[in-house]
């Protein structure tokens, strides 16, 4: 199988060509034809998020097809079209998975970090953390839904019942929760990078009834705002922005540290929480809503051999939408 290894924090990916894996009990082998490139796929080649299995195989927005089973599999068969996202494995018996809470599991898999993920031609996957996939979607578009998507959908329900609501950052996921905030009769307010004004006209073209830059105003006050961009210095300038119990939502797994701020700006009961990873209905739920709502994911296709050049037009900003590897 070919694969693009991550073999040192900091350092480009090399393709490699390694063997065939096999799926133990409760796996399945599956052949990949798309991976997205996800933001945490940079914290981890970039050595932001500690202690990666190297060498490691990135990706955790995974879409392939079943070529077998592993013993004690039920409910999948050779050749179905399934997703794996970046919660692969979970203990199942501490306290968080007994409470339900398995995104806070003491002991889990992530793919792409922990266990090889799907910069690659082939991957092993649990079965009980893999997904079968609505048909209504490509290859290429359903791969953003399996992070960008699930993390997206997860933040939303954090942000409650507002009607009208910020979002920091436009890139993968925020372009995704954008268009499923209108299927749901919200408004979206779009904070780009100041001056960035192919990502604001992006932003209204997906429905934003505002887009500007994060050092401007909203036009109105804002239910609830959730922060995809991995800045920490845009948690007080949303606090800024939200009315009085309103929550501020930081959707991202890695974020700079938040500068301090009026103890004022919090006050009137506002809130600012974390999103932690996906539970399993999180997938089942969205991946039913995503196809009600008729979301488009706006993708830019990369061949695998060029992982690195998608890793670095995330890292600099060149994109639209999201990045997707075919292999």
């Amino acid at each position: 199988m070919r694969a693009m290894v991550l073999e040192r924090a900091g350092q480009p990916l090399k393709m490699t060509q390694r063997e065939m894996p096999s799926p133990g009990p409760g796996q399945l082998l599956i052949e990949i034809s798309a991976c997205g490139v996800c933001r945490t796929d940079l914290h981890v080649v970039d050595g932001e998020l500690p202690d990666p299995k190297l060498p490691i195989v990135p990706g955790h927005e995974i879409v392939g097809r079943i070529i077998e089973p592993g013993s004690g599999v039920a409910g999948f068969s050779k050749g179905e079209r399934v997703g794996v996202p970046w919660l692969g494995h979970t203990c199942g018996t501490c306290a968080y998975c007994r409470r339900h809470q398995e995104n806070l599991c003491d002991r889990p898999g992530f793919t792409g970090y922990t266990i090889d993920g799907g910069y690659a031609s082939h991957c092993v996957a649990d079965a009980d953390y893999t997904f079968k996939l609505p048909e209504g979607f490509s290859d290429s578009q359903a791969a953003p839904l399996l992070c960008a998507g699930l993390i997206g959908h997860r933040s939303l329900k954090m942000a409650g019942d507002a009607v009208k609501l910020g979002i920091y950052g436009f890139g993968a996921a925020a372009h995704i929760v954008a268009q499923v905030a209108k299927y749901e009769g919200r408004e979206v307010y779009a904070f780009t990078r100041p001056g960035d004004r192919q990502a604001q006209d992006f932003a209204r073209s997906l429905g934003a009834v505002w887009a500007g830059g994060s050092d401007e105003n909203a036009p109105e006050e804002l239910d609830a705002a959730i922060i995809f961009a991995p800045v920490g210095a845009l948690v007080p300038l949303a606090l800024k922005a939200v009315r009085k119990g309103a929550t501020v939502v930081c959707g991202g797994i890695h974020m700079s540290d938040i500068p301090g701020f009026p103890y004022a700006d919090l006050w009137g009961e506002r809130v600012i929480r974390s999103v932690a990873n996906l539970t399993r209905n999180d997938a089942i739920e969205f991946l039913d809503i995503a196809l009600k709502a008729g979301v488009t994911t706006h993708v830019t296709e990369y061949p695998l051999e060029q992982a690195n050049e998608a890793l670095a037009d995330l890292r600099e900003g060149r994109l639209s939408g999201a990045a997707v590897l075919i292999t």
